[in-house]
């Protein structure tokens, strides 16, 4: 129970995916325009990381060192094609909004990492509680990330469609630049320079 307990707290802070290993942020910093991006991206890649995790754990006795990656590639990819054809038939919205970062997943470094790293050395509930904890790690960073993008930018909250909050005065004339890739970079710079001086992260 401790190790389950230590592994998904080093998704969430020790080790966090985006804000401390500084992995995944490619898809990051492209999707989090909205809050609706970013739970859309962080279930596609909870549901490949976590399914990845138990499928390499329980072949790892029986896979080749010479040809353990090749086979981690077609795993992750297969689960990615499950991923990316089922939001294409039941979310074409947010498939459409997603674009061509759903089907990079098969090279993000996250999902990979944690297969060969982690994965492909432990047992199936250590790899489940790894997977859980970076999975959650990553949703919760490009969350807050996109939360800030979303209200600087158009000076509102809305998840699918239902208005959360807005802040009329402070944000009657929103920062569209947010929005914008550059934006993306001025919010993750801040929020890795706030939780370091916090001490939430620790400085590498």
């Amino acid at each position: 129970m401790i190790n389950l307990l230590k592994n998904l707290k080093n998704g969430l802070l020790t080790e966090n995916p985006v804000f401390v290993l500084l992995l995944g942020l490619c898809p990051t910093l492209a999707v989090s325009t909205s809050i609706d991006n970013a739970f859309g991206m962080t279930a596609a890649v909870m549901f490949v990381l976590i399914s990845a995790n138990i499928i390499v754990s329980l072949i790892r006795g029986v896979t080749p060192d010479r040809v353990r990656i090749p086979v981690f590639i077609v795993i992750i990819a297969s689960l990615v094609t499950i991923v990316d054809l089922s939001m294409k038939a039941f979310m074409p919205d947010l498939s459409k909004s997603l674009g061509i970062f759903i089907p990079l997943i098969v090279v993000n470094c996250i999902i990979l990492g944690r297969a060969e790293a982690f994965a492909s050395k432990n047992t199936l509930a250590d790899s489940i509680a790894d997977a859980f904890g970076m999975g959650i790690g990553f949703g919760l960073a490009i969350t807050i990330i996109s939360f800030f993008r979303q209200l600087l930018g158009t000076g509102e909250i809305t998840v699918f469609g239902t208005h959360i909050f807005s802040a009329p005065g402070l944000f009657d004339n929103p920062m569209s630049v947010f929005i914008l890739p550059m934006g993306a970079f001025l919010v993750l710079g801040c929020l890795l320079a706030t939780l370091r001086y916090i001490g939430v992260i620790e400085s590498g």
